[in-house]
This record gives C-alpha cells, sequence and structure tokens, in this order.
C-alpha cells in the first residue's frame, strides 16, 4: 500500500511540473503539491510608506531597510517564554501571568486638570460670548462641566483592564486562527513613540470588533493603553460605562448643538480640554476614520474627522508641539460580526448582546473553521509637517455639475483644467467651530490616511477567491495563483502563504455558505457561487482586491469607452487591436471616469492632481502589457531623446504642477498613439479589469434608466429603497446580482445629486428629491444613460 502510494505521489507531482493550471482539484485534495510563497524575490512587499510629497522628512527619517527583513508575529500566541517564570504550572497560567506583567500607566489626576484649563476656566467665568457662565452659579458650572467629562471618559481602572485583557486573549484564540502582525511595522511606531510626542492612530472599521481588537494588539507590544474614540450609537450606556473604564472616549450629544448654544459652547469646551490633557500626557489615541460596520452613506466618517479636527486644532494653537499620526488597517478573512446582510441598520450593541454574541462563537469553535487577521501599522508622519507643506497642493476646485453635466449633455467637448470637489461627509460637532479653512484641512488630511491605511491593507484569501468565482475563473488552482502573483506585482501585500490546496480548501471552507460545490466526472468538484444573496456577499468580498488593480481597471474601462464610438463592443480583439488610440484621448477618457466615479471609491491622495493620476494609469496600462506604443509614419520615437534641446526649456517640474506653462508638453502628447497588445493573454485580463468596476458603473446605469420610472419627489431613504427595488428586480432578470446592493444605490443617488439629474427642495416632512429641469426630458436621460454605459464592458 505505501509503495502505491508514493507511487501514485510521484506521477501526480510529475502532472503537476508538466501543467502549471489545474483546472479544478482532484480527490488528492490534501497532496502538498504546490505552494504559495508571497514573497517577490527575497523581500515581502513592504507597503505602508509615508506620502514623500507631503511629509519628505518622516518619509526618511522614521524608517530604515533593516526593518523589512523583519518577519511576522502571532499576537495572540502566549506562551511561558513571553512571561518572567518557566515551569509547568506557568504553561497552564501562561495568559493570566501575561496579562499581570502588562504596564498599566498610573492614573492620572485628569479631571482637575481639564477643570483648571483655560478654555474650561474661560467658559466657567463667561469670558467666552454665548457661554453657559454668563449669569450663572460658578458652582452650578462646575457641575455640569464634571457631567459632560464623565460623560466624554472615566479613570481606566487596572485590575478591570487586566481581567479583560486574559479574558479576550482566550476568546480571541478561540475565534481567530492568528492575528498577524509585521514586527518591522512596529518597530516604526515604536520609534516615532520615542520621540517624546503623542501618538495618534487613525484606523479602517471593519468589524465592531476593532476598537477591542486593536487596543489589546498595541498592549501587548508595550504602547500602553490605547484610548479609543467610539461611536455613541453604537454602545448602549451599560457597554459605554465599561468601555470607558477600559480607556474610551465618547463624544457628549451636546457638542452637537448649535454654535450660539450655551450648553454646545460649554461642551465643545469640555470636549477641548480632554482631548489637550490627553495628548499632552502622551496617551496614545485610536480614532476611526470609516464609518461603522453597517452604516448607510459615506465612508468617512464625521465622527472620525470632528476627533482628527480636535488633534489638529492642538497642534495649531502649540498646546503640543507635534503630534505623530499612524495610518492602521484590519483585514479579516471574514468579518466576523457580519450577517447575512451586514447593511441593515443595527441597534445599539448592548453589554448582553456582545456576552450573547460571544457565547455563540464560543459555541460554533470546533465546528467552522477559524478566520486570519493581519493588523497593519503604516509609516507614522508629522502632523506639523503635512500641515506646512499640505497648504501649498491646494488649487481651485469645481462641482461635478460645472465639470461633467455640459460633457454629457454634448454641449462641450473640452474637459475642464480643474480638480472635482465632492465632499459627502457632513461636518457635525466641533469641527463646524473651526474656520473653514481648518475644515478643509481636517477632510484633505483624513482621506490621505484613509488612503495609506487602504493601500497598506493586505488583501485575504477569500477576496481573491470571491473575485474568481464572479468571473467565472474554472481553473480555480492556477488562477489563484496567477491572481496573487498580480497583486503582489502591484506592491500589495496578501495575507495567506503556503500550500495551495491547502489554501484553497481553507478559503472555500469560510465561503461554504455562499457557494455550492457539485461533484462531477473524475472525482473533480465544481464551485459554483450561490444566487442571490450569495453573490452579493462575494462581490463585497471582491471589492477588497479593486484598490491592488484600481489604475488598471479605470484604464480599461475609459480605453472601452474610447472604443465604444468607432466599433461594436462584441467585436473581435483583433479588430479592436487595428484602432490608434491616442494620448490625448486617453486622458481624456480617463479624467470623464475619474469625475465620475465617487471619491469614496477612489480615494485618491489630495496632493495628487487628476492629470498626474492620468499619466500614472496610462502607465499601468503600458507595463501590464495591454497597451503598446505604436509610432507613427515621420514622428520622432518616443525613446529618441538626441534632439531634445535641453536648453529650450526646464524639462523637470514639481509634482503635481500642471498649469498653462504646460500645454506644451501636451502638445508633444498628440503625436503618441498606443493599440491594445495582440497577445493571447490580454482579451480575458482585460474582461478582468472592467468587471472589477461592473458593478458601480452598472449601478449607476441602471439607476439612470430607472429616472423615468421612479416615483419623484420623494425622501432620499424612499427613493433609495424604490431604486434598491429596481436593481434587485434587474438583477434576477438579467442573473448579475453584484449591483444589487443598497451601498451602491446611495451613491448613485448621491452621484446624480452632484451632477446636477436631482436636486433637494425643502418641504414640511424634510429635503425631498426631485428630478432637475434639465433632466425631466427623456432625451437627456438617455443621454446620461449612454455617457455611463460606454464604460461598461459586457
Amino acid at each position: 500500500m505505501d509503495t502505491m502510494l508514493e507511487a501514485r505521489l510521484q506521477t501526480q507531482q510529475r502532472n503537476t511540473q508538466n501543467s502549471q493550471e489545474t483546472s479544478l482539484w482532484s480527490s488528492g485534495f490534501g497532496m502538498k503539491l504546490e505552494a504559495i510563497t508571497p514573497f517577490l524575490g527575497k523581500y515581502r512587499p513592504f507597503v505602508g510608506r509615508c506620502c514623500q510629497t507631503c511629509t519628505p522628512k518622516s518619509w526618511e527619517s522614521l524608517f530604515h531597510r533593516s526593518i523589512m527583513d523583519l518577519g511576522f508575529c502571532n499576537v495572540v500566541l502566549v506562551k511561558e517564554e513571553n512571561t518572567r517564570f518557566r515551569g509547568w504550572l506557568v504553561r497552564r497560567l501562561c495568559y493570566f501571568l501575561w496579562s499581570l506583567e502588562q504596564r498599566i500607566p498610573p492614573c492620572q489626576d485628569a479631571p482637575q486638570k481639564i477643570m483648571e484649563s483655560t478654555r474650561v476656566q474661560n467658559v466657567i467665568s463667561g469670558r467666552v460670548p454665548g457661554g453657559t457662565g454668563e449669569g450663572q452659579v460658578p458652582g452650578l458650572v462646575k457641575k455640569e462641566v464634571q457631567r459632560i467629562l464623565g460623560h466624554i471618559q472615566a479613570p481606566i481602572h487596572p485590575f478591570l483592564l487586566r481581567l479583560f485583557s486574559w479574558a479576550l486573549l482566550r476568546f480571541l484564540n478561540c475565534v481567530f486562527l492568528n492575528v498577524q502582525l509585521h514586527k518591522g511595522q512596529m518597530k516604526m511606531v515604536h520609534k516615532a513613540a520615542q520621540a517624546g510626542l503623542p501618538l495618534v492612530l487613525l484606523s479602517t472599521h471593519k468589524s465592531l470588533l476593532d476598537g477591542i481588537l486593536l487596543p489589546f494588539v498595541l498592549l501587548s507590544q508595550g504602547l500602553g493603553v490605547l484610548r479609543v474614540a467610539w461611536d455613541p450609537r453604537t454602545c448602549s450606556p451599560t457597554l459605554r460605562a465599561l468601555l470607558k473604564k477600559l480607556g474610551g472616549l465618547f463624544l457628549p450629544p451636546e457638542a452637537n448643538l448649535t454654535l450660539d448654544s450655551p450648553e454646545g459652547v460649554l461642551a465643545r469646551a469640555v470636549v477641548h480640554a480632554a482631548v489637550e490633557q490627553l495628548l499632552v500626557s502622551r496617551q496614545p489615541l485610536l480614532i476611526f476614520l470609516e464609518e461603522h460596520p453597517g452604516a448607510k452613506g459615506p465612508r468617512l466618517s464625521a465622527l472620525g474627522q470632528t476627533w482628527l479636527g480636535l488633534v489638529v486644532q492642538a497642534v495649531q494653537v502649540g498646546v503640543i508641539p507635534d503630534a505623530m499620526l499612524v495610518p492602521v488597517a484590519i483585514t479579516y478573512d471574514l468579518v466576523p460580526d457580519a450577517p447575512c446582510d451586514v447593511y441593515h441598520a443595527l441597534a445599539p450593541l448592548g453589554l448582553w448582546t456582545g456576552a450573547l454574541a460571544v457565547l455563540r462563537s464560543l459555541r460554533g469553535w470546533g465546528h467552522s473553521p477559524r478566520v486570519c487577521v493581519r493588523v497593519h501599522l503604516a509609516q507614522p508622519f508629522s502632523l506639523q509637517e503635512y500641515t506646512i507643506n499640505a497648504r501649498s497642493c491646494w488649487g481651485s476646485r469645481q462641482t461635478l455639475e460645472q465639470l461633467l453635466q455640459p460633457i454629457v449633455l454634448g454641449q462641450c467637448t473640452v474637459v475642464p483644467d480643474t480638480e472635482k470637489e465632492q465632499e459627502w461627509t457632513p461636518a457635525t460637532g466641533p469641527l463646524l467651530a473651526f474656520k473653514e479653512e481648518d475644515q478643509l484641512l481636517v477632510r484633505r488630511l483624513s482621506r490621505h490616511v484613509l488612503n495609506a491605511s487602504v493601500t497598506s491593507s493586505a488583501v485575504m484569501s477569500t477576496a481573491i477567491m470571491a473575485t474568481l468565482l464572479l468571473f467565472k475563473h474554472q481553473k480555480l488552482l492556477g488562477e489563484f495563483s496567477w491572481l496573487t502573483e498580480e497583486t503582489l506585482l502591484r506592491g500589495f501585500d496578501v495575507g495567506f502563504s503556503g500550500q495551495l490546496r491547502c489554501l484553497v480548501r481553507h478559503t472555500l471552507s469560510l465561503l461554504r455558505a455562499h457557494v455550492a460545490l457539485l461533484r462531477v466526472h473524475q472525482g473533480d468538484l465544481l464551485v459554483v457561487p450561490r444566487p442571490g444573496p450569495g453573490f452579493t456577499h462575494l462581490a463585497r468580498l471582491s471589492a477588497e482586491l479593486l484598490p491592488a488593480f484600481l489604475s488598471e481597471a479605470v484604464g480599461a474601462c475609459a480605453v472601452r469607452g474610447l472604443l465604444a464610438g468607432r466599433m461594436p463592443p462584441e467585436g473581435p480583439w483583433e479588430l479592436q487591436g487595428i484602432e490608434l488610440l491616442s494620448q490625448n484621448e486617453l486622458y481624456r477618457q480617463i479624467l470623464l471616469l475619474l469625475h465620475l466615479l465617487p471619491q469614496d471609491l477612489l480615494l485618491l491622495q489630495p496632493c495628487q492632481s487628476s492629470y498626474c493620476y492620468c499619466q500614472e494609469v496610462l502607465d499601468r496600462l503600458i507595463q501590464c502589457g495591454l497597451l503598446v506604443a505604436e509610432e507613427t509614419p515621420g514622428s520622432r520615437p518616443a525613446c529618441d531623446t538626441g534632439r531634445q534641446r535641453l536648453s529650450a526649456k526646464l524639462l523637470w517640474k514639481p509634482s503635481g504642477d500642471f498649469t498653462d506653462s504646460d500645454s506644451d508638453d501636451f502638445e508633444e502628447a498628440e503625436g503618441r498613439y498606443f493599440r491594445l497588445s495582440q497577445q493571447s493573454r490580454c482579451p480575458d485580463f482585460f474582461l478582468f479589469l472592467c468587471r472589477l468596476l461592473s458593478p458601480l458603473l452598472k449601478a449607476f446605469a441602471q439607476a439612470a434608466t430607472f429616472l423615468h420610472r421612479g416615483q419623484l419627489p420623494d425622501t432620499e431613504s424612499g427613493y433609495t429603497e424604490q431604486l434598491l427595488q429596481f436593481l434587485q428586480a434587474t438583477a434576477h432578470e438579467e442573473g448579475f446580482f453584484e449591483c444589487a446592493d443598497q451601498n451602491l444605490a446611495i451613491s448613485a443617488i448621491w452621484t446624480f445629486r452632484d451632477l446636477g439629474v436631482l436636486q433637494q427642495t425643502p418641504s414640511p416632512a424634510g429635503p425631498m428629491l426631485c428630478l432637475s429641469p434639465t433632466f425631466t426630458s427623456r432625451e437627456n436621460q438617455e443621454k446620461l444613460e449612454q455617457f455611463i454605459r460606454q464604460f461598461i464592458c459586457s
């Protein structure tokens, strides 16, 4: 029997060497035949460098090449070696001993210092116009200050924190396979903390567990107790009381009152004083820049921008000389607390509800596969340095209606040389009290940091598998390896490694609720996504892969739009490859698509102009082999630089400095042409890139179709429900379920509102949506739909 098994293994190994792409996996699923090693050459791609344009000093000083050699550590793997003690009893009590050894700084007299701060004293004495202290007894005002301060924070309870850390460590080991953290990233954060400046961690928000997991990770790495800015809407009063004793911070409801409200003036003064005292004591602060999971609306959190604005204000007034900002991200194989439809409205999480969720997770332990988690800490950078350099990158901006509406209606063909101004996150709370210039600084800083967090996030195996299943790839093993390699080549990390077959089996076990496994001939398995909610869930997982291929996807859809007016979309690839594509035409199509796509999806760095991004998109298309340069007869080759007159004009310019003086450079681009490559892999790769943006673009196109069917005027929530029902009905007819998503419906409505298709009118029941006079005609509605559909590749 052993001889037969060895012979079978040798035969399968030879077959694997002859054919790298395996259509499906055979019954020998557990054979360790192929391995995925997510390294390019010797090193894994090191991600998370800060912006060299906005923070060049931080980019150079807080990074060293040696940190790339450091590996990963499993934060929840605590052994005898992690404690000061040894012995058989220590091995059984290592979790408890580890929690006792964690360094928790002593609780300082923060309430008294906050009460004595200049801001609060000015309000109490009545020196601030509109303050609560005007005409009132100071003793009553002090009691009100103490009440507001009790709503914001509470003294940290060391024993409760140690007990909670011990329980959380046991829980995480039961739920997660591992929680990986790069040691080099942690070394950068430690180096920034040694500068004597407060650390402010700005994170994405994928799960309600993030606010508990991140403080645990940083406490275990010796950074002390992390103060977390929680959203009061997601927690019940009982849970808020517990979280405050563990280091939580909550914005009082009075802080969101109007600027002339006495209660609002006092609450904002107390919040400012509390944040300033926290920063002066150099306690690390965690702020979530994304909305909480399940929130409907903009991606950027209004509450997160408020907390970030308080930090910016503290630096500007000189309370602290500077602060170190650290972009943070957490990625999961599967989000642990996501229900079947994560976008349903979530009720505030109570203490007993959370306890029941923990019990359900522990009950399923051993019956369901455990997920992997990656914590990403990008390179820290100086807030003061960013504030000085970022203001020089501000230029003129126009609304989406000014940029795109004349082109959509055929009234104009030239794209204005300005950036798009699109802000979906409302300014609330203390941020409204800032000057308009400071509000703009906070908005762009939050978008810049969120871009850094997303680009430093690792792509998990579930995102790659969901993408392959949605696009109906049949060679799962070979295509999984190919897509992993393509992701690494683009400078994005992946959150897995190991034997290929084991990875695919583990990933499919995680997705078993959304896929069906069908056994076909010769013991092979066919993996089919389940229709309906299964497609929608896979589409959400697939969206995690989009940042890695976003530039190429935008470029491919722009090329599709350029060819749409020249030949039918179903034409053969060889016929499309004959067409010459000028560089100026490509620039124009890319710009049109960039203006159409929401800022929450693109997350472009504010310091990068659209024309710089157009060149980056074109470079990516050339690098991946989709476009090849075509020299026209009589033109100077693009590689010929010998006849360029270097003294005639300055050949270098600052990054992003595209002004009228650069028109000569764009005139030179008129003679540059490209063709679609005729390599055998290009048609499939082109279709793959186009389909990455298909869910959003198809939702926009169907929203344009729905304009003459919807019942308007209606409230925004009511019209969103109408559009969602139409998307779901169309999905059942066409079999394309990826666009039947409520967030896509909201994005389409908000984009149409910015474009001037829909407009809001006041009414007794609140703001109502209605069609603008320009788009009441069916002809203009069809022009809008045609403009969107040119970018969709069927």
